[in-house]
């Protein structure tokens, strides 16, 4: 395969809503190089870029895809990625290692709240951008409608260098007001014709041509003073001040295509080559430690790792792109995360499932290795002498969680060997093995995430089936007044008894309290809890009643007590511990004595101490159009939220509310059920609060009959 140089490889992303029609486009422009020789489509299950099952199944992509094709003397290489948001760690991931964008909005629906959230994206990484008008060929196809949103939405630097002559079922012209050209194709799409402007259209392209240029100058001041002296600019004085712009992220050109008909997709890929960025015109990447790494075939070889998936028969496949340097095959090179040398045996280009060996990629190109042992998705590889290390992609937080475990016992082992290769290949999973809620749980970005992740692991180890429940909510118990209690231990046998007999008061806890009254205090030790809130432990014994090498004894049987709560088995938090008295025996007692001997007496303290359930409250905050608010405000009433307002935020409405953890249970499909997938939706931990005592009644009977059943 040719061996192509830093300035003639163009990295593009293709993104927009789920529909859009992404993958019909890439599938054109493969074959209008000749990559293949027949269009496949989504609804025959054959294109490149969607070729796993799950995915022609449903007739989306789910994970992000790397093709190539050639054009001119250029190699593109096409970013395909998924529109859903529960996959939005495949858009960020292809975003971190592309150099353009191509935008599709579909012309039937205009700006979806798909589209708004991928924005979000693309300004966070500056990506240049190109919109492209999709589906011109429907007949409720609105361009102008289409245009008068993506400018509402993103700005009036969206600029139109093409509209279509006749949108709707019979299109097949295009007027492009860059060239001044209109384009007819035939009815098979492909190659057009160009033909002169009607004369019926030349004052609207006259029009749209000037706007054009004048977007252009401003935003260079040299080609602003060339305006002022001819009036015009050139064709490739345009090229080099949109190439300029798009690189500053301040103009957006607006394309038209219809991917399903092959129409405008060749005038795409010229515009790619003759004027989106090559890594090397983009500014130099920073590391970690600030320093800057120009995109140069000639410098220290350098990769960073984007994506990794698993291969039957080949084992994990990497992902990368090349920030400087030739990177050869046989080469080894240093992971800087952990200092482990990784020899590259081998090289590819990539085309969907296809797999080309190559020699060597320069700086600003993208391909693949395999069998990287030591090596994961944000990891940097360089030469040795080298510490480069590029800043990770930053996954978003999950967004939903749920207990899974194996459908038939005795599968754990390969569940969790299935869990760790999944969450090797996809960041935006975690996997948690709670102690506390004695569950495994997988924390994901929604419903859609859960299926395809159910999917990858039936698929990952043969003969594996595993089911979902409900994830535990991890509650926490408290107290509300002041109790004293005591409690002795004593247990004989043939040799030495056990003897220890505690009195303690117990008492809610709250930052600034002063110390306890009528006790002598001896010691005072404060403990942070790991699960939030805090234990004080008072030493309040006069007179050697207790023996001071018994108080840790004492405190770790309280602190025991404390991992199990009395009413539901929940961490208990927030209690002041005051030892003030209790008695020994020279013989039998001993620390195990007084560690059930204090467990026991903190027990009797806290079920008599008015106890109460706290539950974790969350901040939701729900991104949606105006005119859904009400449906989102009465839905998340139904789940005992507290609506604490709504602000516009750019073009949409933020609902926030503070909502209990057990209320969100299936709210992301409710969610996209409701909004037809138009809203989305953010979470984070507020404050424990207590529960209402119906609520905390129905929680210890559901504990107690469980604990039946568990002794049955």
């Amino acid at each position: 395969m040719t061996n192509f140089d830093t300035s003639h490889v163009k990295n593009i992303a293709l993104l927009g809503h789920a529909g859009s029609g992404k993958t019909t486009l890439a599938e054109c422009m493969l074959f209008e190089a000749a990559i293949i020789y027949r269009r496949g489509s989504i609804e025959e299950r054959n294109t490149v870029g969607d070729f796993y099952e799950l995915e022609q199944e449903r007739g989306n992509s789910i994970f992000s895809k790397l093709l190539h094709t050639q054009w001119r003397g250029y190699k593109i290489n096409i970013l395909d990625t998924p529109g859903y948001d529960d996959f939005s760690g495949e858009v960020l991931s292809t975003l971190r290692v592309a150099d353009t964008a191509i935008m599709l909005l579909n012309a039937n629906f205009g700006v979806e709240v798909g589209t708004d959230i991928i924005w979000e994206y693309t300004e966070h990484f500056k990506t240049p951008m190109i919109f492209a008008v999709n589906k011109l060929d429907h007949e409720k196809a609105d361009f102008d409608n289409a245009v008068a949103q993506a400018k509402d939405h993103f700005g009036k630097n969206v600029l139109v260098v093409q509209y279509p002559l006749n949108q709707g079922e019979g299109f097949d012209s295009i007027i492009d007001v860059l060239r001044m050209t209109m384009y007819k194709f035939p009815e098979a799409g492909g190659k057009p014709q160009k033909l002169p402007i009607p004369d019926e259209e030349r004052e609207k392209a006259d029009r749209l041509h000037k706007e054009l240029i004048e977007a252009i100058a401003e935003n260079d001041e040299t080609l602003m003073e060339k305006y002022f002296d001819k009036g015009e600019l050139d064709e490739d004085e345009m090229k080099i001040g949109l190439k300029k712009a798009m690189i500053n992220h301040d103009l957006f050109p607006l394309f038209c295509v219809s991917a399903k008909k092959n129409m405008g997709s060749g005038r795409i890929m010229g515009f790619i080559d003759n004027v989106c960025p090559s890594a090397n015109e983009m500014p130099p990447q920073k590391t970690i430690s600030g320093e800057s790494l120009p995109c140069d075939a000639n410098g220290p070889a350098c990769l960073f790792i984007y994506k990794t998936i698993s291969e039957p028969h080949i084992g994990e496949m990497s992902f990368f792109k090349v920030y400087s340097g030739i990177v050869k095959s046989g080469m080894e090179l240093v992971n800087e995360s952990n200092g482990v040398s990784e020899k590259l045996n081998q090289l590819f280009v990539v085309e969907g499932m296809k797999r080309t060996a190559v020699n060597e990629l320069s700086a600003g190109d993208i391909g693949a290795t395999i069998k990287l042992k030591h090596t994961h998705v944000n990891n940097t590889l360089h030469v040795r002498g080298k510490n480069y290390e590029l800043p990770p992609i930053e996954f978003p937080s999950p967004l939903m969680s749920v207990a899974i475990e194996p459908a038939q016992k005795g599968d754990e082992e390969k569940l969790s060997i299935a869990l760790h290769q999944v969450q090797d290949e996809d960041p935006t999973v975690i996997v948690e093995v709670s102690s506390e809620l004695k569950q495994t749980i997988i924390h994901c970005q929604g419903e859609l995430h859960l299926s395809v992740i159910k999917w990858r692991l039936e698929h990952i180890a043969k003969n594996l089936n595993v089911k979902f429940t409900k994830t535990r909510i991890p509650y926490r118990e408290t107290i509300r007044k002041s109790v004293q209690s005591n409690y002795r231990h004593k247990k004989q046998s043939g040799g030495a008894g056990q003897f220890g007999e505690v009195f303690m008061q117990v008492e809610p806890w709250y930052e600034g309290m002063p110390d306890p009254k009528g006790f002598s205090v001896r010691g005072r030790d404060e403990y942070k809890l790991d699960w939030g809130g805090k234990l004080v432990f008072y030493n309040c014994i006069v007179g050697g009643a207790i023996d001071q090498r018994f108080l840790p004894s004492i405190l770790k049987g309280v602190m025991e007590k404390m991992h199990i709560g009395p009413l539901t088995g929940s961490y208990v938090r927030d209690v002041r511990v005051c030892v003030y008295d209790g008695k020994m025996h020279p013989v039998d007692s001993n620390d195990i004595s007084f560690k059930i001997a204090g467990m026991m007496a903190f027990k009797q303290a806290f079920q008599q101490a008015d106890p109460q359930i706290l539950e974790p409250i969350y901040t939701v905050s729900v991104l949606c159009p105006d005119e859904l608010t009400g449906f989102i405000i009465g839905d998340l009433q139904t789940r005992r939220a507290i609506i604490e307002g709504m602000d516009a935020e750019g073009h949409f409405t933020k609902v926030t509310a503070k909502v209990p953890l057990s209320e969100m249970d299936g709210y992301s499909s409710s969610l996209r059920s409701i909004t037809q997938g138009r809203a989305k939706f953010r979470m984070e931990f507020y404050q424990y609060t207590p529960v209402s005592f119906e609520i905390q009644r129905k929680l210890i009977d559901e504990y107690n009959k469980e604990g039946v059943l568990e002794t049955a």
